[in-house]
């Protein structure tokens, strides 16, 4: 017999980015997904009803940010609109994966902070909270003037690896920017980490340099919070194989796997990528080399404890 949740004031809604996760944390809470629908008008506009009354309740909308990303921002834009007009007691916004998070600073003169405007429109459009997983920069949540829980991926990728029982493991930041996350795998793990030096000329082009540690005769495993392109990371997996390593694992938190992403990775060095479905993966990209990880236990707790107003803090570790 599936759990039920007791409290009528908490209600979780989905839009269209990822369902299935939303119906899977909707199970872990004992709660059924909200009533709505989304459409569009002829010419595109998004069109929502809520379909069911939610005045005086903590609402929790379940929508990543990911490809169409301008779509599913719109989406989730009037959805707030429609709560925030029918008297929601709250309005948290549950996003997994956060779009538009890489341009979180001005690199070169004139360039936007995008991850900054979104913050704002979310800010303005009446969200109360964010709950979100793995930023590509933490200090995004300095953006919002709401609270903000960053929830964190690597307990779940190392319970992963931990049930792998793999032999001379060494943890690989694929740059310097990720030292930190490789850093608390390689704790979990109880294995030394290894950084790789790169150069990166233009956008998606990434070119490796070299690699700082030992991972001669040792099984790598790469870890980065979003593969994109897969440039980077399949890059790192040869220079690793070239430098002495017997196999390499890679994980990330947010598969993105734009372009030739799922080409390259089948093509590659790399053994096994482990992700998690905060970004809903099409069929055709769940090849045998991916192995999926649910975020859904994480996100569910995190709903029940912000609405029973419990400690969050406990998650992040």
């Amino acid at each position: 017999m599936s759990k039920v949740y007791a409290d009528e004031n908490l209600k979780v809604f989905t839009l269209n980015s990822n369902p299935a996760l939303a119906e899977e944390i909707a199970k872990v809470i004992g709660v059924e997904l909200g009533k709505c629908s989304v459409a569009r008008f002829s010419d595109g506009e998004v069109q929502i009803n809520i379909e069911e009354s939610i005045r005086g309740c903590d609402v929790f909308i379940i929508q990543s940010t990911s490809a169409p990303v301008n779509e599913h921002i719109m989406e989730l834009l009037i959805m707030i609109d429609a709560l925030k007009r029918a008297s929601a007691k709250t309005i948290n916004i549950v996003m997994p994966y956060y779009g538009y998070a890489r341009q979180d600073r001005k690199a070169r003169a004139r360039e936007p902070i995008t991850s900054k405007l979104v913050a704002n429109l979310l800010e303005t459009a009446g969200a109360t909270r964010i709950i979100t997983l793995d930023l590509h920069a933490p200090q995004i949540q300095g953006f919002f003037d709401i609270p903000i829980d960053h929830l964190v991926g690597v307990p779940i990728l190392g319970e992963y690896f931990k049930s792998k029982s793999l032999d001379d493991v060494v943890i690989v930041s694929p740059d310097h920017g990720g030292v930190t996350r490789a850093r608390k795998l390689a704790e979990r793990l109880k294995a030394p980490i290894a950084i790789i030096d790169k150069r990166r000329p233009r956008p998606n082009v990434a070119e490796v340099m070299n690699i700082v540690g030992q991972v001669d005769g040792k099984t790598a495993i790469l870890i980065d919070d979003m593969i994109d392109t897969a440039g980077t990371i399949t890059l790192a997996a040869n220079a690793l194989i070239e430098s002495g390593a017997k196999s390499v694992y890679a994980c990330c938190t947010h598969p993105v796997l734009s372009g030739p992403a799922i080409e390259r990775i089948q093509n590659s060095n790399i053994k096994e990528l482990v992700v998690t479905n905060s970004i809903a993966l099409p069929e055709e990209k769940k090849i045998d080399k991916v192995t999926e990880l649910s975020v859904a236990p994480l996100m569910g707790e995190a709903i029940i404890r912000v609405h029973e107003e419990q400690s969050v803090s406990t998650l992040f570790d």
